[in-house]
């Protein structure tokens, strides 16, 4: 490891200061969601509705050095989701094989802390103030292990763990999250032929996506909670076939970063599904704590209540994102809750203490599918409020016209959904039908497909307005399962009996647009638009307070672009009534107003923002709003954090 500092003007060093002295500022964006609430509501209103249309470029970031190859990979596979923060004067974040500290008005690099042979985390790091004993710190996440730079200098603080460092068992590329004394973080899917740092894991089996809870100061490990359960604990039986729990694949804990109540101590655990992601007949029952909103005691990791938003996982629909907290009024009565979306297209507002729904649930009976051996659960919760964030279902009316993009369009996906016999959807939890000889018949069209709905970007919350926000998008998947070629009874790579497979030329139900002379332009959804949308509930009733479409299709004419478009990463909110999201695939970055949902401020960058944007106030004075566009190819020189000011 080595590091790099850079000197600047004495204008940066009152900063530099202050980060060790004082608390963090109001004007500051101090972690990745914003606050340990998960909001991502900053209470800036400096850009507010009367002045949003006024911003322009203020700086940039450039993420990539000329001639430097990290790893072999391009510049579009690192450089994705990474939100900074900034805490009293510096912004932090990680860019590629560095985590860097810059001056937040200008971009100039304060220190440069350089990843030997690996990446830091490109997702975000986490900033502890310190104490008596020990500096302000940087800790990130790379590779197997966490590390802790001297906030002030970029300098490795060997007081942390084994000077500096502390291995993990299984990789996180998330922000760590720090309440108190507690370093917490998640886990990534672990894969198979992956093994524990520790084999003595590998034999005992289970712990594939265990959470852990570490002390901040020296990286001790503190507690650990069982995210697949194990005998003699809570929702063990959910797992009907005797130890098929063990050795298990998954049911990780993926988020960017944690939410955690403050007041009460509960952290929040948003748990993804166990492996295979389609098929799990080797492992019947309800398979807790996969798909699993998990709230456990931030200091001991007991458990305290569980939520289970999908059953036995077919579909990959994971649990990405930690929940945004949100207090609401109800009947006259103030309810402490919390806001969960996943990858199902739902969105379940619960109590935070309890884990009850607070607008109601039901049971329902959903489509049941024909895989040998495989076992279905009968019905799923469905949340009565709010209604689905995105399209759940479909039929032969919903496919696209002439009307919603181009003739030539629209029969070009009439003839596709002929070419297949039709496709199946059976409702929400459609499964992927059996096909025994793998031709193309008739396949399950999935309404979400893998990419959800909601995805990692998740919600945030004006707490003032009392709405939450939240984009989403139509995205299906297209297929059936087949017998996997590969598997073999006694195989020992965890390979499973029947696999996900498709009709050739399908993708995810798009066919092209071309222009006058036949040229293709691109390929656009087969199904009505809007295609991806920016959603606002109202906390209190339960109910859309406004939905527009997000995002356009500039290959459409003029008066259709509107379709909305693909998007991933979420928004953050103000006090100044706004509301800033990049993510869609149209390379836009917008503001809308967050009352009634017009969008007030657009501009084109060069590549996709797959990140979600925050602000803060400079020690100008002056407010900034940034974001990271780094993804959908383009000139790798432009990748980086654009941030934007008012003149």
């Amino acid at each position: 490891m080595r590091y790099r500092i850079a000197i600047l003007t004495l204008a940066i060093l009152p900063g530099l200061v202050s980060a060790q002295k004082s608390s963090t500022q109001k004007g500051d964006w101090p972690m990745f969601l914003h606050d340990l609430a998960g909001t991502r509501y900053s209470p800036l209103d400096q850009i507010n509705t009367g002045n949003v249309a006024q911003l322009t470029k203020a700086w940039f970031y450039a993420f990539n050095r000329e001639g430097k190859k990290i790893k072999g990979l391009s510049p579009t596979e690192l450089f994705q989701e990474i939100t900074p923060i900034v805490v009293n004067g510096v912004m932090y974040l990680p860019a590629g094989d560095r985590v860097v500290a810059l001056d937040p008005e200008t971009g100039k690099e304060i220190w440069t802390y350089e990843v030997d042979g690996g990446l830091a985390s490109f997702r975000g790091v986490a900033y502890w103030p310190g104490d008596r004993d020990n500096p302000p710190r940087i800790i990130f996440t790379t590779a197997r292990k966490m590390m802790a730079l001297n906030a002030r200098t970029g300098k490795v603080d060997p007081g942390f763990g084994r000077e500096g460092e502390v291995p993990l068992e299984v990789a996180y590329d998330g922000a760590p999250t720090i309440y108190k004394n507690l370093l917490l973080i998640g886990t990534n899917f672990y894969g198979p032929g992956e093994r524990h740092i520790n084999p003595a894991l590998d034999q005992a089996g289970g712990q594939l996506g265990d959470v852990h809870g570490y002390d901040v100061r020296t990286g001790k490990a503190l507690w650990e909670f069982h995210t697949i359960a194990r005998p003699g604990e809570p929702g063990n039986e959910t797992w009907l076939k005797p130890d098929s729990w063990k050795n298990r694949t998954g049911n990780n804990v993926w988020a960017f970063a944690l939410t955690v109540d403050e007041q009460r101590g509960i952290l929040y655990l948003p748990v993804s599904g166990p492996g295979a992601n389609f098929y799990g007949g080797d492992r019947p029952g309800n398979n807790l704590f996969g798909n699993t909103l998990v709230a456990v005691d931030a200091q001991t990791g007991k458990l305290k209540w569980y939520f289970q938003t999908v059953r036995h996982e077919l579909w990959d629909y994971n649990l990405p994102p930690a929940p945004s907290l949100i207090d609401i009024t109800k009947d006259g009565k103030k309810i402490p809750a919390l806001v969960q979306v996943g990858k199902s297209g739902y969105m379940f507002i619960l109590d935070r203490v309890t884990g009850k729904p607070v607008f109601g649930v039901e049971d329902r009976p959903v489509a049941q599918g024909n895989v040998p051996g495989e076992w279905y659960a009968k019905t799923q919760p469905f949340p009565l409020k709010p209604p689905p964030i995105s399209r759940v279902s479909f039929t032969k009316d919903d496919l696209v016209t002439a009307a919603d993009t181009t003739p030539e369009h629209a029969q070009a996906c009439k003839e596709l959904w002929d070419k297949v016999g039709g496709l199946y959807n059976g409702g929400p939890f459609t499964p992927f039908l059996y096909h025994e000889d793998g031709k193309e018949s008739q396949a399950s069209l999935v309404f979400p497909g893998f990419t959800g709905g909601a995805n990692w970007g998740g919600t945030a919350i004006d707490p003032k307005l009392g709405y939450i926000f939240v984009n989403t998008k139509d995205a299906p998947a297209v297929g059936w399962m087949v017998k996997n070629p590969k598997y073999t009874p006694d195989n020992t790579e965890g390979l499973e009996p029947y696999i996900r497979s498709g009709p050739r030329g399908m993708g995810n139900f798009s066919a092209a647009v071309r222009d006058p002379s036949g040229r293709s332009l691109g390929s656009l959804p087969c199904f009505k638009p809007p295609w991806g949308r920016m959603i606002a509930v109202n906390a209190a009733t339960g109910d859309f307070a406004w939905e527009v479409p997000l995002g356009i299709s500039d290959i459409l004419p003029p008066e259709k672009q509107h379709t909305g478009a693909t998007n991933t990463a979420g928004a953050s909110a103000t006090a100044g009534g706004l509301v800033f999201v990049g993510s869609t695939s149209d390379r836009r970055f917008r503001a809308f107003d967050s009352r009634t949902g017009k969008e007030i401020w657009v501009t084109k960058l060069d590549h996709v923002a797959t990140a979600i944007p925050m602000t803060y106030l400079g020690k100008n004075g002056k407010q900034y709003v940034a974001i990271v566009a780094a993804a959908g190819g383009g000139d790798p020189a432009t990748e980086g954090l654009v941030v934007y000011a008012l003149p």
